[in-house]
């Protein structure tokens, strides 16, 4: 059973996750990075570009969903160094400091909120400039728009996503457009009215979008 709530820590999410079997639905992109609990294991998750499906038996996770941007500051590392990768934290961090974390997040009663303690103690000041970006393209304006907003060219504006998202931002807009359009979906909004509201210019636009984020129909996705 999944279930989540907000973090202590601005624009993040803690959750946790028991699967009840077999056939542990898709992880899909939403402009995130997470940092993972699993069988005495601290990971991270980078940013994805295509839908992560686990494998292995199911066990238990805990996790710590940053707001999109967040992530790379804490962690000390470009999130384009980690796009569609799960790494341990020992690959970021020196092995003792992690020996420790692992430990103190074993013995806590909860270790998604021990996560959350972590990150809390280490986060850095949310920089104003990418939580602007990511505000107003999940809001559907255009990039162009907000770069010229924040008084950035193209290519600083490309570098900037890189680092933060571990993608450009014409990227980040469509993985958010795609969050939209499942959130409508979910709703019971027929597909054609998702596509237009979410900001796709038809039905068969929202199609090719979910086939190459997520690998799958939308209509598989709710199912």
């Amino acid at each position: 059973m999944y279930q989540e709530r907000p973090s202590r820590l601005a624009g993040a999410v803690v959750w946790t996750n028991t699967p009840a079997g077999p056939g542990a639905r898709p992880v899909l992109p939403d402009g995130c990075m997470d940092l993972l609990w699993n069988e005495g294991r601290l990971l991270v998750a980078g940013p994805d570009t295509h839908a992560h499906r686990p494998d292995g038996p199911p066990t238990p996770w805990a996790g710590l969903r940053f707001y999109p941007g967040t992530a790379p500051a804490l962690l000390g590392v470009p999130a384009h160094e980690l796009r569609d990768r799960r790494v341990d934290l020992t690959d970021l961090w020196p092995a003792a400091e992690v020996r420790r974390l692992r430990a103190r997040v074993e013995a806590a009663p909860h270790p998604a909120t021990a996560l959350e303690d972590l990150a809390l103690e280490r986060a850095a000041p949310p920089d104003p400039a990418l939580r602007h970006l990511v505000t107003a393209l999940a809001a559907g304006r255009p990039v162009a728009a907000v770069a010229d907003e924040l008084g950035l060219g193209t290519r600083r504006l490309h570098r900037r996503s890189l680092t933060a998202f571990g993608y450009g931002p014409k990227t980040l807009a469509r993985v958010l457009r795609l969050q939209r359009a499942l959130a409508l979906a979910r709703q019971g909004l027929p597909y054609a009215h998702t596509a237009t509201r979410a900001g796709y210019a038809d039905q068969a636009h929202l199609a090719r979008d979910v086939r190459e984020f997520t690998g799958t129909t939308l209509t598989d996705l709710l199912g």
